[in-house]
């Protein structure tokens, strides 16, 4: 089993860039055709768009775009708190390898807290506090 996990080590730690484009790559194709599949036509006011349909109006539009922003950093941060526990798992006792998982943990972590701050200060400040057109519920 030793042997095993060393191999698997050992193949990560020449391939993680590839493995990473790879996964990119994967996420690039089959995401965008499968949301175009969902969804024929768009409601009058929309248009259609590889991501979906996204409103014509430049507040409406900036509204989706960045709710697809979020939902891309979430995902993101999700894939690097895998690939910094596998790091972890595959260090075998390794300083450096675990401080480096613990740095993707750790920076996925604070990456995904800061998009959900910056999503509340929109909401609140701009929305609740100010009152401006176009933001808020």
């Amino acid at each position: 089993m030793k042997n095993m996990s060393a191999r698997l080590y050992q193949f990560y730690a020449r391939n993680n860039r590839i493995l990473l484009l790879l996964l990119y790559f994967i996420i690039a194709i089959f995401i965008p055709s499968t949301t175009l599949a969902a969804v024929k036509e768009c409601p009058s006011g929309e248009s259609m768009t590889e991501i979906g349909c996204l409103s014509k109006d430049p507040i409406q539009f900036i509204g989706d775009f960045y709710i697809i922003g979020l939902g891309l950093i979430g995902g993101v941060s999700l894939l690097f708190i895998i690939i910094g526990g596998y790091t972890i798992l595959t260090s075998q006792g390794n300083a450096g390898q675990v401080n480096v998982g613990k740095s993707y943990i750790f920076y996925a972590i604070a990456g995904l807290v800061l998009a959900i701050f910056g999503y509340l200060f929109i909401e609140v400040l701009l929305a609740d506090i100010l009152h401006i057109p176009g933001f808020g519920h």
